[in-house]
């Protein structure tokens, strides 16, 4: 999978649970903590192109993926594609 690239905030739930699917999984990936870095949700959005409400926000590669239920959706769905 290509590398994992996750905009979140120590605080959040969701955040903390997509770094752990990717440290669980052993997928490579960036954790950037928007509040230590003092990035604003507007900052994001420019960075992904799109509007953000929430976080985190993640991409995979060039690709954006959403957010933690769909990151979660998104590598169960590349899992069974490698299984079969």
């Amino acid at each position: 999978m290509d590398h994992v690239t996750i905009y979140g905030r120590t605080s959040c739930g969701f955040c903390v649970r997509a770094k752990s699917l990717c440290e669980a999984k052993g997928l490579a990936h960036t954790w950037i903590d928007i509040a230590a870095e003092g990035l604003s949700k507007a900052d994001i959005a420019e960075k992904i192109g799109r509007p953000v409400h929430t976080v985190p926000q993640i991409l995979v590669g060039d690709e954006y993926v959403g957010g933690c239920d769909e990151f979660f959706q998104f590598v169960r769905s590349r899992e069974a594609v490698l299984q079969n």
